[in-house]
């Protein structure tokens, strides 16, 4: 995928989820530039609050964003914002997403409900978003429809599975999104899509 001549273009991309779902991997995974994790232990603090349930050895969450960026071509750069995963921390997410052309919801099969949240909170912004399914090692392998159809998506919402401890599997996540947001906006408006206006 390209964007024809013009000036360069630098959009927003959100990366979302459950708790434990991987978007502080994925971020620093694919960032082209170190990238900026708000990183905490977790404390004894969080017991009752945070749930671990099938992510027991997580020793750290994001209590801000992680920040990324990476260059999909020489005309198209995606800055990447994590948002932090825990329920508490949700009153966040409306000034991560200002702006955002589009999010990446990162799904695991062993707490799928997790990611519910999430795209309740794009859908309901009319934000397009994927859903990628993060196949973490000795997680349970489901195929893309039956993904889609446990988490009830409007049809033609791309379910991608994924190793985001993996760059190239991580930025073709992010291709795939691209794609779709040019498609969304073909389809909103009735015309061929244009490619997003720049940020900055």
């Amino acid at each position: 995928m390209s964007v024809p001549g013009g000036p360069l273009v630098t959009t927003k991309i959100l990366v979302a989820g459950g708790f434990g779902a991987g978007k502080t991997t994925m971020v620093g995974a694919v960032s082209e530039i170190r990238p900026l994790h708000t990183e905490e232990l977790l404390t004894d603090r969080g017991i009752g609050v945070d749930d671990v349930a099938g992510v027991e050895r997580k020793v750290s969450t994001t209590v801000a964003m992680d920040f990324g960026r990476i260059t999909l071509t020489e005309r198209l750069v995606l800055y990447l914002f994590g948002t932090p995963g825990q329920d508490r921390f949700w009153f966040m997410w409306d000034e991560l997403a200002f702006g955002a052309l589009g999010a990446v919801v990162l799904a695991d099969t062993r707490r799928l409900a997790g990611c519910f949240p999430s795209i309740d909170y794009f859908e309901q912004r009319g934000t397009p978003f994927v859903v990628a399914v993060n196949c973490f090692d000795g997680a349970r392998r489901h195929d893309a429809d039956a993904i889609a159809k446990a988490l009830d998506l409007d049809p033609g919402v791309p379910v991608v599975l994924c190793d985001v401890r993996r760059r190239d599997s991580a930025k073709e996540v992010l291709i795939r999104l691209v794609e779709h947001v040019l498609s969304w906006q073909e389809t909103a408006s009735g015309a061929p899509p244009e490619a997003p206006a720049p940020t900055g």
